[in-house]
């Protein structure tokens, strides 16, 4: 196995600095009656680019960036869309429906679905909880569950694994799970050439073969980085602007000693086998995580309740920048938009916030006809 690199952005000077960043007060954004920004201030603009959401009762909504307008739909045949996941080339979404029985591929620039599958019989149903298409459309790797109906009961089956195969439209693989341990989702990624699949099983990563679906390999981040701390749990993670054969996301790490948790953000490099981490502070609780493009600066979300924060993190200089708290509301998700100037506060109900990523001043909303039922999907400027 090859060996473990690892790279600290910040050692014992470092991460006094974060944690004073952490202990600094928290800013508190103007409501949205506030003052307005000077006249000769450029104008923050959210970009050129697309977003679809999925919505009640059976549609993806398309709306324009710079105008906040909605400019079509796309109509999703089995209902209710739910759990939506996007192929690496950005051409199709992968959506299972309210029942997670059946799934839709649809062409995200004809505006149409392409190809439906579902595992299910007249009496078997076959749930899927999670599903991660492969970038070259050949599969598609899916956490199940069976329910099958009995004379006199319902006999539920085991969480399970599998490739299904998009030409021949059946399972073609089982993989077993870590240990034989069973989990309801399984976090997925697949290296840039498409020919390994990378298995997060909470702190190991698990390589696997895509054409013969075996174990190939298994790198130990279950093992500590450096001496003196503890292992990384994986945390928050978005994909949408991350590069491909990277994994990075929040983590938390243990002191072995003190059992003290510490928060922080690593760069995985996964073919290289290696990690660059920098830590922010103590654990102060969840905090999501999303990426703005470019891959310098992102953002995260604390939620409590009656208390919500922006956090700011500089991936260059390795720190929190700040920490700012805004009226938000419960359940909220946030992504960035196409050229990283505004954040969007979405789900849950039917409005998109729209928040100047630099001062956390709010700008606008957008209102949609029904309640938003999968994650927000940003793409960047060009034909859609």
């Amino acid at each position: 196995m090859n060996r473990t690199y690892v790279t600290w952005g910040v050692r014992l000077a470092g991460t006094a600095l974060c944690l004073a960043a952490l202990r600094t007060p928290v800013h508190t954004a103007e409501p949205a009656a506030a003052a307005a920004a000077p006249a000769k201030a450029p104008a923050v603009t959210p970009g050129k680019g697309t977003l679809i959401v999925g919505t009640y009762p059976d549609s993806f909504w398309i709306i324009d960036e710079a105008t906040q307008q909605i400019t079509g739909s796309i109509k999703f045949g089995s209902g209710l869309p739910r759990r939506t996941a996007l192929s690496r080339d950005r051409t199709k979404f992968y959506t299972t429906d309210a029942t997670m029985e059946k799934v839709e591929v649809i062409d995200i620039k004809a505006r149409k679905t392409v190809d439906t599958f579902t595992l299910s019989s007249p009496n078997k149903h076959v749930r899927i909880k999670s599903l991660e298409p492969d970038p070259l459309h050949r599969f598609v790797m899916m956490v199940t569950r069976t329910a099958e109906k009995k004379t006199d009961r319902f006999e539920v089956g085991p969480s399970e694994i599998i490739q299904f195969d998009l030409n021949e439209k059946k399972v073609i693989n089982k993989i077993p799970w870590p240990n034989g341990e069973e989990r309801e989702n399984a976090n997925i990624q697949f290296s840039p050439d498409a020919k390994l699949m990378y298995m997060f099983n909470e702190q190991d990563v698990l390589i696997f073969d895509t054409t013969t679906a075996k174990q190939v390999d298994k790198w130990e981040l279950s093992q500590p980085i450096e001496n003196g701390f503890g292992r990384l749990d994986f945390g928050a993670q978005d994909a949408a602007n991350d590069e491909p054969g990277f994994y990075t996301a929040i983590f938390t790490t243990e002191d072995p000693i003190n059992h003290k948790r510490n928060l922080g953000i690593g760069r995985v490099n996964l073919s290289a086998k290696s990690v660059d981490f920098f830590t922010l502070g103590p654990n102060t609780g969840q905090v999501s995580f999303t990426m703005a493009p470019g891959r310098k600066r992102a953002y995260g979300l604390s939620q409590e309740i009656g208390r919500y924060e922006f956090w700011n993190f500089d991936l260059e200089a390795k720190r929190l920048s700040n920490r700012t708290e805004f009226a938000g509301r419960p359940r909220m998700s946030l992504k960035t938009s196409s050229n990283g100037q505004v954040l969007y506060i979405y789900n849950a109900g039917n409005t998109i916030d729209l928040y100047d990523a630099a001062t956390y001043k709010y700008m606008s909303t957008i209102t949609l006809t029904g309640d938003m039922t999968s994650e927000l999907f940003v793409f960047p400027p060009g034909p859609r």
